[in-house]
């Protein structure tokens, strides 16, 4: 992962993570994913599923850092957006 990336990952999750308190809960996840077009919950259950790998309920930032080095492309879309 280079600088740009690295960049634009950490200003994603700091636009997630509504409530500063360096986790990603599944509220914060369904209001990002509103402002992506995405918006059921079968949505927003199946992308904490896919990301919260330590199953608590939250994602991490480590959680959402490995989440988007497997997902270079669709995070470069998300950067543009957000």
């Amino acid at each position: 992962m280079d600088d740009e990336e690295k960049a634009n990952n950490d200003r994603i999750f700091k636009r997630f993570d509504v409530n500063g308190d360096g986790k990603i809960s599944a509220a914060e996840l369904g209001e990002a994913l509103k402002a992506l077009g995405c918006v059921s919950v079968e949505e927003v259950s199946k992308m904490m599923s896919e990301m919260d790998t330590d199953g608590d309920g939250f994602i991490s930032y480590e959680e959402f850092i490995a989440f988007a080095a497997a997902n270079r492309g669709l995070m470069k879309d998300v950067a543009k957006i957000f």
